[in-house]
């Protein structure tokens, strides 16, 4: 796309945007956030990518062909308190940011499941021990 403004409405401007690769990666990780949820939080568009929230900021999933992603290939899967979470397992990196935290996939067959949904898990607890921002 030539004008690096875009702006998704919707999942189906998104998913319609992105290269097949991408867009593959973005519905399988979306699938394992959904599930391990099971119903906790809420999903919007913000930043121009899925993100997910409950009292506070969760997780957030960023195909590299959305603009201002800073980084150039692949699907980032991102804690957004990551900097609060256990991750016993080493399996975020953190880059440059000092709160959050995540990992970028460049196939399915990178995507490790179980260390997924323990981090969603912990992530869902911490959560809640946040307050309600009012409304």
């Amino acid at each position: 796309m030539e004008n690096k403004k875009v702006k998704f409405r919707s999942l189906v401007e998104l998913f319609a945007f992105l290269p097949a690769d991408e867009a593959l990666l973005l519905d399988i990780l979306r699938g394992i956030a959904i599930e391990t949820l099971n119903g906790y939080g809420k999903e919007k568009i913000s930043y121009n990518v899925p993100f997910f929230y409950g009292n506070r900021s969760l997780l957030l999933i960023y195909p590299a062909a959305v603009p201002r992603g800073g980084f150039k290939s692949g699907v980032m899967f991102a804690f957004w308190y990551g900097n609060r979470l256990k991750d016993e397992d080493h399996y975020l990196e953190h880059g440059t940011n000092k709160q959050i935290y995540y990992r970028i996939y460049h196939s399915a067959e990178e995507i490790n499941i179980s260390a997924l949904q323990t981090l969603i898990h912990e992530a869902v607890e911490l959560d809640k021990t946040f307050k309600k921002p009012r409304r």
